[in-house]
């Protein structure tokens, strides 16, 4: 099994260096870069890595789709410049039997604030996990943003956790939040959905409900509120901005 690992990034050389690192069990690693500004780039080369600058363009899916290109083996991982690879993974990995399955989900552990987020927001990630590694040519990324892989096959869940060390600070969160709010927006407008000041209202404040208690947010502490709050404000900025477009 010979993988090709990918990274999309930009301006991310102050983590870059630690997710390369927990992919030295690959065959080589692929670097998809989107016009950063600082020293990603060349972090990335220092390491060993094959890099491509690729702007965007508002869509996660074709980044991905681009970089799936890029890749020369036969099996491609999917890693985020803030996520590492965990040894329990590494090591499941490295056992595979890949005769009949063409895409693993890999359950991810998120840390936000110094703390183990088990709950809330990240709790079907953790449980359900996302597809990450999967066979060259055997699906395609789909969605502007909050991307998924479609393909003919059903995933195999893994065990082993990808660890996602998502923001370094509240400031950083509403800055992400406040992209990803846009473009999911301008998304949406495409479709021709609407939304209405009952649901602009309503939604946010039921999101919030629902992850901080039926999902049992409430139990990772104060950075189970955060992580809920902050969310829900992601679901009202969608909607406030998709309502702009129709005003």
């Amino acid at each position: 099994m010979k993988i090709s690992a990918i990274i999309l990034t930009k301006n991310e050389e102050k983590r870059i260096e630690k997710t390369i690192r927990s992919l030295s069990f690959c065959d080589e690693v692929v670097v998809i870069d989107d016009v950063s500004t600082d020293g990603t780039v060349e972090r990335a080369k220092e390491m060993g890595a094959t890099v491509h600058i690729h702007e965007k363009n508002k869509t996660f899916s074709g980044q991905r789709n681009f970089a799936m290109e890029k890749a020369t083996n036969e099996w491609i991982l999917f890693v985020d410049a803030d996520e590492e690879v965990s040894e329990e993974l590494k090591r499941e990995i490295l056992h595979l039997k890949t005769d009949e399955v063409t895409a693993y989900s890999l359950p991810r552990r998120d840390f936000f604030w110094g703390h183990e987020m088990k709950y809330g927001e990240t709790k079907k990630v953790r449980n359900e996990g996302i597809v990450r590694l999967m066979k060259k040519e055997s699906g395609v990324w789909v969605g502007l943003v909050h991307e998924r892989f479609v393909s003919s096959q059903k995933s195999v869940k893994l065990n082993g956790f990808l660890n996602h060390y998502s923001h370094d600070s509240v400031s950083s969160f509403i800055e992400d939040v406040n992209n990803y709010s846009t473009i999911r927006s301008e998304e949406l407008f495409k479709t021709g959905t609407r939304v209405s000041g009952l649901e602009l209202i309503l939604y946010p404040f039921g999101k919030f409900i629902y992850t901080y208690f039926f999902l049992c947010g409430f139990l990772d502490g104060p950075a189970g509120f955060v992580y809920s709050f902050i969310m829900s404000f992601h679901s009202f900025l969608v909607r406030a901005k998709l309502h702009t477009h129709y005003v």
